[in-house]
């Protein structure tokens, strides 16, 4: 008898203690014949009495809150006639002090066999902290949506296999697409060369990355290809596992019009056509690692038996700000170039031109510009800050560097440049003469091309023409560096004495 006394003492306590209020009153079709018999003393915490409520003073449908007291009875009626004896309801009470507060009734059926009397009994939660915080996060998803439905941007939201699971109207209408057609699709053109060049061999890196921007193309339901800009996080769980991908996407269609009729116009200052000069066989070309760049190549050239030359320049960064020095640079050069005067008078007066023009912008060029005398014997250059150009001589096998002090142009107007000379020119002798985005592009693996694959290139097709050598220089650096998106124009002069 004591042990029981102790145990029912012991359960009275862990009911006192208890979030969860235990309650039985009679089932009965007539509300106002449903009395309480049993509700748990922690009924206090809503600052009522039990014994109040098993002697009718109150009813339980007296503290529902008046907002929520017809719904929570229709909903009963609707488990009675469905016969569902278990169910869970969600509503609101008043507090004695006033206080609106969130429960969760956990109600079920019990037949008392002796008597043959119904009851409903079951749990009573506190549960006003969760509502208060998934109210919270409901207000907080709304402004989300708000916001995302309403940005001028694209918005993506992807899964860890980059398929779309939301978006927003801005990108429907970006690519002409419904909701419908694009849920559970990549969004990233994968018919381009673009496409195929960069991201398979990117994409797990690209997703071990916690935020990125980058420049792709999508594709729209007409066909068209959409150069975009992105904006993209990775979303990982509490874990750190990858669950998804978000990203804000801005049509760059109109800025790249503008910038392709830019470099329309920057290509047409670059040589169309190498000239055909006797004893020499000649190639160049320049890839811009944006629609416009700041690498410059130019031949210089008065005709049969005159000297022949070449010019290489790199203007510091890429982009339009570049293109546009180097366009100037270029007008300046080949006005100064076609004067009387040795080439160090050329680059000396350049230097000075351009050092008035950028010395406060912090931007400056390099350059290499070297001269083949008529005989074809002799080179005379001057380097102002620019990697060496190198001549290969295939019957030694060995490559010499054109070297020689010099600073960059547009950094010091009163800098004395000095011309270098090297005789001794035959036939077979390669001159090659590039801009650093060749020896400094990286492949995904962080490593560089490098100037001893360059030259490697250069000893193996020796024997070819010009165009040859320098067109294998391209395709091999555009197969090591597949999957890495270029950071600096590409320029290279081949010139093969014959």
């Amino acid at each position: 008898m004591e042990e029981g006394v102790d145990a029912l003492q012991l359960a009275e306590l862990i009911i006192a203690n208890s979030p969860a209020i235990l309650f039985r009153r009679l089932a009965h079709a007539d509300p106002q014949r449903r009395k309480m018999v049993y509700v748990s003393s922690n009924i206090s915490r809503f600052g009522y009495r039990a014994e109040d409520f098993i002697s009718g003073k109150i009813m339980f449908r007296d503290i529902i809150y008046p907002e929520d007291s017809e719904r929570t009875l229709k909903e009963i009626q609707s488990f009675v006639s469905r016969k569902i004896e278990a169910y869970t309801q969600i509503y609101r009470i008043v507090t004695r002090q006033g206080k609106v507060r969130w429960i969760e009734d956990r109600t079920s059926i019990f037949k008392d066999a002796a008597t043959g009397a119904r009851y409903h009994q079951g749990i009573v939660v506190d549960i006003h902290k969760r509502k208060e915080a998934e109210e919270k996060l409901r207000k907080s998803e709304e402004k989300y949506r708000q916001i995302v439905e309403t940005a001028g941007e694209g918005f993506l939201l992807m899964d860890k296999s980059f398929k779309i699971v939301d978006l927003n109207s801005a990108y429907t209408k970006m690519v002409g697409c419904s909701r419908e057609e694009l849920i559970g699709q990549s969004p990233f053109a994968a018919d381009t060369e673009k496409y195929r060049q960069f991201w398979p061999a990117s994409r797990e890196e690209t997703s071990n990355e916690i935020f990125r921007e980058f420049e792709c193309e999508i594709s729209s339901c007409d066909g068209r290809v959409v150069p975009v800009l992105i904006h993209a996080n990775t979303l990982r769980s509490d874990s750190g596992e990858i669950v998804g991908n978000m990203a804000f996407i801005t049509d760059m269609t109109e800025q790249k019009r503008a910038l392709s009729l830019a470099g329309e116009v920057q290509r047409s200052l670059l040589p169309d056509k190498v000239p055909y000069v006797q004893g020499l066989d000649i190639a160049g070309h320049s890839v811009p690692c944006d629609e416009v760049g700041g690498d410059y190549y130019d031949f210089l050239w008065d005709g049969v038996d005159s000297p022949f030359t070449v010019v290489v320049g790199d203007i510091s960064g890429h982009g339009v700000g570049s293109a546009l020095l180097m366009s100037s640079a270029r007008a300046f050069l080949r006005m100064r170039a076609s004067q009387p005067g040795t080439i160090t008078d050329i680059v000396m007066a350049i230097n000075l031109h351009l050092t008035e023009d950028v010395y406060a912008t912090g931007r400056f060029m390099t350059l290499f510009y070297f001269t083949i005398d008529e005989g074809r014997n002799c080179i005379e250059w001057i380097r102002a800050g620019h990697d060496p150009a190198v001549i290969y001589d295939p019957d030694e096998d060995q490559f010499e560097e054109l070297r020689g002090l010099g600073l960059a142009l547009g950094v010091d107007q009163d800098f004395a440049y000095r011309s270098h000379r090297r005789f001794g020119l035959k036939p077979g002798m390669v001159i090659a003469l590039g801009t650093d985005g060749i020896w400094e592009g990286c492949n995904k693996n962080g490593e560089m091309f490098g100037k001893e694959r360059f030259k490697d290139i250069i000893r193996r097709n020796s024997m070819e023409r010009a165009q040859i050598i320098l067109d294998m220089v391209f395709q091999e650096h555009v197969h090591f560096s597949r999957g890495v998106s270029p950071e600096d124009d590409i320029t290279l002069v081949i010139v093969k004495v014959v």
